[in-house]
């Protein structure tokens, strides 16, 4: 029987040997991201000019969050827009995710075949490519023809703000399915992992599918559902049909005080995504 001091010697080894594993990647995240992420917050509070004798930084204190929030008319809606994007896409994805999953986990003939066509998207198209898709009307039959449905006539009559959220998820069922992917092999795999055992013992008390899924299936995910939901966020957060992304994207190239007002858009954009990862974990967290 081990002692507790060589039981506590093992375990600080073994952590020692995690962290230089992890070596590389925390001195690439320091030197590459961590630093330069910080860099920007000095640079947000100044004008950052080209000069012929380099960028020269002017302190202007908080000119540039002023000019992001009530000179420019075209931050604050994209930034609305983004957020709109999320929440009608984010959850959607999430349950798209799930429902696939629960069919691609069953016992059928070429399930290894359609995991891979699921998968495929996530591997071929890139963002360029869904952009000429959805720019080339791709997906906009479907909008055209949800709209000519009975269900949507029947929730148009109670709500017409959802009635068209409907129909705008619809017209962009590509860009729905194409980031389906990977959270769909994180749920199989969390699928997987639950205890058939547990599941047969429901079962012989008499537990229905229905009762099974949400009082088995759904807790025993929840960890998975924050994970896939702050993946979800993290990607539509930079995918390319981002409103806010080109506005940096811009400002980064205007030589008069560009990057000065780039950097205060980037946080004022961070601090929204981070709001709403913490709005996800607030929801899906684990309940002590």
């Amino acid at each position: 029987m081990k002692t507790p001091v060589k039981a506590r010697r093992k375990r600080t080894g073994g952590n020692l040997l995690g962290y230089v594993f992890m070596l590389p990647w925390i001195v690439g995240f320091l030197a590459f991201t961590a630093v330069p992420f910080l860099y920007t917050i000095f640079l947000s509070f100044h004008d950052v000019a080209l000069t012929v004798e380099g960028w020269k930084t002017t302190f202007t204190g908080i000119n540039n969050y002023n000019v992001v929030f009530f000179r420019n008319t075209d931050y604050v809606p994209a930034l609305i827009s983004f957020a709109g994007m999320e929440f009608a896409y984010a959850p959607v994805i999430v349950i798209i995710s799930f429902i696939l999953a629960l069919l691609l986990n069953r016992e059928i003939a070429f399930r290894a075949g359609f995991r891979s066509l699921f998968f495929l998207p996530v591997i071929v198209m890139s963002g360029p490519v869904m952009y000429q898709l959805m720019d080339a009307g791709g997906t906009k039959n479907a909008g055209n023809a949800i709209q000519d449905m009975i269900l949507y006539n029947m929730i148009a009559q109670f709500s017409m703000p959802a009635a068209r959220v409907l129909s705008f998820l619809f017209e962009n069922y590509s860009m729905t399915l194409w980031f389906t992917g990977i959270p769909v092999v994180l749920f199989i795999g969390g699928l997987q992992k639950i205890s058939v055992h547990v599941i047969e013992a429901a079962r012989i008390d008499g537990a229905t599918p229905w009762q099974i899924l949400w009082k088995i299936t759904l807790p025993a995910l929840r960890s998975l559902f924050l994970v896939c939901s702050i993946l979800t966020i993290v990607q539509l957060g930079v995918y390319s049909l981002n409103p806010v992304l080109p506005l940096i994207q811009n400002a980064i190239y205007n030589t008069v005080s560009g990057l000065g007002l780039a950097s205060a858009m980037a946080w004022v954009y961070a601090v929204f995504a981070l709001g709403m990862i913490a709005l996800a974990f607030f929801l899906l967290k684990e309940k002590p």
